[in-house]
């Protein structure tokens, strides 16, 4: 291998006539002035005598031949394999024409692709394209996870990528973008899994309930139990709002995430909510001023006035103060706001509290919030909120010197479909505290973990702070566009990114100071949603035909003239509600299946 053509300081053409080059993988530039020089494949072609030069990308130009003939390549005759590599670091001058170039031992390039210690970091997968590299690495390297590619599962013969967890406290948060199938689900499982193995406190919204980690792949080699590692809740069941810790930011927050306030109702929360409401006196208020002011001051006293039961009388009595206490709050916003608590009511928001979350975290578990979209922006508002604001209490205490009160962890906040929660150009509920978090959470300690098929939508402020980028398969042109303003991905690979196959991505960080590309290793847990649609029919159906034939071998043989009977027999047995004309038809399947049979007679159908 040989440096051919043009060169600059940045980037330079190598040929080969026994060797193909490929994507990503490091070279070392044997320059006889400047040293060895570490560069990086960004393109790579092959070319022979029967397809002409003058085909494909500017690599080949003129300087590149007339180079390769003075090396002595045979253009019309040899195989002639050219790669475009750019260093890494800048030359001092241009790297010198003709100079070889090898591939490197891993001690060479050790600083590229290993950042920190092993101990300290998160092993998500492979650095693709480095298996020569990686058979001189020391052997408790080799071999460290399992990939999965065209229905295999192997050990990794790649160096192991791993993502050092103490360098978060420099460049704290991660975006993780793809495309539905590029494996950004799996790559997001697999930083969660890594989370989990430091036990390291983190909480995760899941609107898709699909962030389950107690069941292991079942064709793996290794097997790791997390089910004493995460705890798994749902709101309204397990945990919910304590409404008498509520203060008026909080209560404000939440009924804002059901559907924005006007002025006029945020004004009126204001004056309605008092310190020490409990969910059902906040309601009764509600209820009886929207009661009084639908009646006005006039019908109301003129029901004092008449004769009543006591409780009737203090009732009437009560809506008077409300009116003389509220008058100026109009019965709309009133209104609005009573919809909106009872919403949240019926949600059974207000039936928990969040103490088992924090119990959890505070033992170094996995957090796991589910709930349907509209609930969890809701929640996570005031979740959110109060966890951050706990951690954050707690580390300015500490500055000052004083009593800071209960020690809270340090944690990880992780969702999908972030752009739910922190959408560009609207108002959500959880985008002020998750702006918030993006821009101070490193000085507490609180790190995001982002992941969205769509970062165009993603709010621009958040997305500056992803100061990690793990980008799978993208296909539109906007998104596209958007990674590439906000990372160091390279034109390269930005062309490559709607090609890219599931499972494989491009890593974009500053502690690496180039796009790195790897391949997401398997996990160790499976998704509850893995199963196919086709295999989950073909299930359905055997287990449904199979339920049938053990409930009417006792009814078998079922003539034609009785089947109405036989019908009301079976629904009684098995507590189905099976019609005449349905049974038939699930019979008639059985006997196409041969699990049945039929004859035919003179009086109609007999199964047997």
């Amino acid at each position: 291998m040989q440096v051919v053509g043009l060169t600059t300081p940045q980037e330079v053409y190598v040929a080969s006539k026994d060797r193909k080059f490929r994507i990503n993988e490091l070279l070392v530039l044997e320059d006889p002035y400047q040293g060895n020089l570490i560069g990086e494949v960004v393109e790579s072609n092959s070319y022979n005598r029967f397809i002409p030069l003058s085909i494909g990308s500017g690599i080949h130009d003129a300087d590149v031949i007339e180079s390769l003939k003075h090396l002595g390549y045979s253009i019309s005759e040899d195989e002639i394999n050219i790669a475009k590599v750019k260093l890494l670091t800048e030359a001092n001058f241009p790297v010198v024409t003709g100079c070889p170039v090898r591939l490197p031992t891993f001690d060479e390039v050790r600083g590229y692709l290993l950042k920190g210690k092993r101990e300290d970091g998160f092993l998500l997968g492979e650095i693709k394209n480095t298996e020569e590299t990686a058979a001189t690495m020391e052997d408790e390297l080799k071999g460290l996870c399992e990939m999965y590619s065209r229905g295999k599962i192997y050990k990794t013969r790649n160096v192991p990528f791993f993502l050092d967890l103490r360098s978060f406290q420099q460049y704290p948060h991660i975006g993780v973008f793809g495309g539905s199938g590029s494996g950004k689900s799996f790559g997001l499982r697999v930083i969660m899994e890594e989370v989990m193995k430091h036990r390291f406190p983190a909480l995760m919204l899941d609107p898709h309930y699909e962030m389950e980690f107690s069941e292991s792949q079942d064709n793996t080699m290794e097997k790791k139990d997390f089910k004493d590692d995460f705890r798994k809740f749902q709101i309204g069941e397990h945990i919910g709002v304590e409404f008498l810790h509520l203060s008026r930011g909080d209560l404000l927050a939440l009924l804002s995430a059901v559907s924005p306030l006007t002025e006029a109702m945020a004004s009126a929360i204001a004056e309605l909510h008092l310190r020490g409401d409990t969910y059902l006196s906040f309601s009764n208020r509600l209820e009886l001023l929207i009661e009084a002011l639908e009646m006005g001051r006039p019908r109301v006293e003129q029901a004092l006035r008449q004769d009543m039961e006591p409780m009737e009388k203090e009732k009437y009595k009560k809506l008077r103060q409300l009116l003389e206490e509220y008058q100026n709050i109009p019965l709309p916003s009133v209104q609005g706001i009573a919809w909106r608590l009872r919403r949240l009511h019926n949600s059974g928001l207000f039936s928990r509290d969040i103490k088992l979350v924090k119990e959890a975290m505070m033992q170094g578990k996995l957090a796991v919030v589910q709930g349907p979209i509209w609930l969890l922006q809701v929640f996570s508002t005031y979740l959110l909120s109060n966890v951050y604001r706990q951690r954050r209490d707690y580390k300015d205490g500490e500055l000052k010197g004083e009593a800071s009160g209960e020690y809270f962890p340090p944690f990880i906040i992780a969702t999908d479909e972030a752009h739910n929660f922190a959408p560009k150009g609207r108002d959500a509920a959880t985008k002020d505290i998750i702006t918030e978090i993006a821009q101070e959470g490193r000085k507490y300690g609180v790190f995001l973990v982002l992941a969205t098929q769509r970062p165009t939508l993603l709010d621009e402020t958040v997305t500056a702070q992803l100061n990690t980028k793990v980008i799978f398969r993208t296909v539109r042109a906007s998104d596209i566009a958007t990674i590439t303003e906000e990372t160091d991905i390279k034109t390269e690979e930005a062309r490559r990114l709607p090609y890219l196959p599931s499972g494989d991505a491009f890593m974009s960080s500053p502690l690496f100071g180039r796009t790195v590309a790897i391949r997401v290793r398997f996990p160790h847990t499976r998704s509850p949603h893995t199963q196919n649609p086709l295999d989950e029919i073909q299930i359905h159906r055997e287990t449904t035909e199979d339920k049938l034939l053990e409930s009417i071998k006792p009814h078998l043989p079922i003539y034609a003239a009785n089947f109405a009977r036989a019908v009301e027999e079976i629904n009684r047995d098995t507590g189905e509600n099976y019609q005449v004309r349905t049974l038939k038809a699930a019979l008639d399947t059985l006997v196409e299946k041969g699990k049945l049979k039929k004859q035919t007679s003179p009086l109609g159908d007999i199964f047997l």
